[in-house]
């Protein structure tokens, strides 16, 4: 094993190879470990088939205790938190399946998606990897809880079919591919978008990844204003648009980088700086010009709300809406942020990881 590991061994079921490995990484998370294991446990694929390996990233509770009643293996990382990619990667390391499957431990999974990832692989050779979306039914209640989470089954529900990224909450690629793409990228810079960096990695060598959102899992995050704001700015925005401009060649532009995505952005950064213009000179034009760009970008983004509306009810879909254009708000200042050749962005720290309840939050 790698220095700074320890690894706990329970006593496998069976004595054959697995044609699954289910890899869970958690930090501090002994409060919803027990739901998200069971979940797992709960599948209706043969327990002789798959194998279950949690990796504890240093957890300040009883998260590996919790995780020896459940899995076949527990790995501990114990010379503090890495992220989310550090301990894939280890669990990867001891994985003995053909197929790789990874899970967050804050995702129940439903009962069929274990066996609905393997059936797919193994019906479609072409297929490298393949990923689901979360359920319609987010655990936690409240109106940014779950709009947060419906937002997700949405796009991954709209965009369904060949994909150019990977989601590593829910999602499992064949072995020897995940090998040969060399695994999760550990750097610092990208925690938070790793998954996506290594579906940009396995496509541009050629590697097929498809969206199946009726692979699903539900949800058990509870967002607050704080969190989705950190998410969509520091966490997942500035991230994220750094790892688009290292490309050599750009990915096409999908999920929630699509080009009405993209003009929303622009859109709204147009009405922020109307409106700025509009309180310095007092000029009804630019009041004017913001309000035609905010009802361009409610325009666009209609048919989510309509759906919204169908999961919920219209006034779910409207209270959402001031928390859409604040996405987008904070898309244009990470684009902005971004592009600076300093800080924000760019000189990561692992400082983040230290943070309760981080591992992962997307």
């Amino acid at each position: 094993m790698p220095a700074g590991l320890l690894q706990s061994k329970a006593t496998c079921s069976g004595v054959k190879r697995p044609a699954l490995s289910v890899i869970v990484p958690v930090r501090d998370g002994e409060h919803f470990l027990p739901q998200s294991l069971t979940a797992l446990r709960s599948s209706d694929l043969p327990s002789g088939d798959w194998e279950l390996i949690v990796v504890d990233d240093s957890s300040r509770d009883q998260s590996a205790e919790v995780a020896t009643r459940y899995a076949d293996t527990v790995i501990r990382l114990v010379n503090g938190p890495a992220g989310p990619a550090f301990a894939r990667n280890r669990g990867a390391e001891v994985a003995r399946g053909n197929v790789i499957a990874f899970v967050d431990a804050d995702v129940c999974i439903h009962s069929d998606a274990l066996r609905l990832m393997t059936e797919t692989l193994e019906r479609e050779a072409d297929v490298s990897a393949v990923f689901g979306a979360y359920d319609p039914a987010p655990a936690a209640g409240g109106l940014i809880s779950q709009y947060r989470n419906l937002l997700h089954r949405y796009v991954h529900q709209r965009d369904a079919g060949d994909a150019v990224t990977f989601w590593a909450g829910c999602g499992a690629v064949r072995a020897d591919v995940f090998v040969r793409c060399g695994g999760f990228d550990e750097a610092p810079s990208i925690v938070a978008v790793e998954d996506i960096e290594l579906g940009y990695r396995m496509s541009a060598r050629g590697h097929r990844i498809v969206l199946r959102p009726e692979i699903q899992g539900k949800h058990l995050k509870r967002w607050t204003l704080r969190s989705m704001i950190l998410t969509d700015f520091r966490y997942r925005g500035i991230p994220w648009m750094r790892l688009l401009m290292s490309q050599k060649r750009r990915p096409p532009v999908t999920l929630s980088i699509r080009v009405s995505e993209q003009v929303c952005t622009v859109l709204v950064a147009v009405a922020c700086l109307a409106l700025v213009l509009w309180l310095w000179t007092g000029a009804e034009v630019w009041l004017t010009v913001a309000a035609a760009a905010t009802v361009a970008t409610l325009a666009i983004n209609a048919p989510l709300l309509a759906w919204l509306a169908r999961q919920r009810s219209w006034g779910f879909a409207l209270c959402a809406v001031p928390l859409r254009l604040l996405y987008y708000a904070l898309n244009t200042v990470s684009v902005c942020l971004a592009l600076l050749p300093f800080g924000f962005g760019r000189q990561q720290t692992l400082s983040r990881l230290q943070e309760p309840g981080f591992e992962r939050r997307l």
